[in-house]
């Protein structure tokens, strides 16, 4: 295993060991402490709905869910229709979703998750109003870290 390979690993391992012990909260805070964004959390596709399963503010650690948004005016939807991550440092210069999407978040980085069956769940997310320093891409731990906090949903077993 390359060192990378095996920091991945650790960090995957330490996020797991998170997530076990001390619950969803615990670890959406642990990926938001890795990251400049406010918000880190985990929505759910429901029709022209997405839906907050859980989130971690920054700046207000009671918060425990966001509110539910219409699908359009997410960047979650586009990961959701494209099947792959999306990070955006900067959306009003961003071409690639300037007037595409109508919405007051800045930066975004999101990865898919899936459902048992393969099929897209929803994402897991960092995202700000306020534009964040670029910095090395958490995309890796992100997607292993989606697919573990799925199996730690209460929507998981009725999805």
């Amino acid at each position: 295993m390359n060192t990378s390979a095996h920091s991945m690993q650790r960090e995957i391992d330490e996020f797991s060991a998170v997530l076990t012990q001390q619950g969803v909260a615990a670890a959406l805070k642990y990926l938001n402490n890795r990251t400049p964004h406010r918000y880190t959390g985990i929505f759910r596709f429901d029709g022209d709905t997405l839906r907050s399963e859980a989130l971690y503010d920054r700046f207000d650690p009671n918060v425990a869910k966001g509110a539910d948004v219409p699908m359009r005016v997410t960047y979650c939807s586009l990961v959701g229709r494209q099947q792959a991550p999306l990070e955006i440092n900067d959306a009003a210069t961003d071409e690639r979703v300037r007037g595409v999407v109508e919405t007051p978040v800045v930066s975004y980085c999101g990865v898919l998750i899936r459902d048992a069956a393969g099929r897209a769940f929803g994402t897991l997310c960092h995202y700000d109003m306020q534009r964040c320093q670029e910095r090395t891409s958490d995309v890796p731990l992100l997607e292993a870290a989606g697919q573990l906090l799925y199996q730690h949903l209460p929507a998981a077993g009725s999805a």
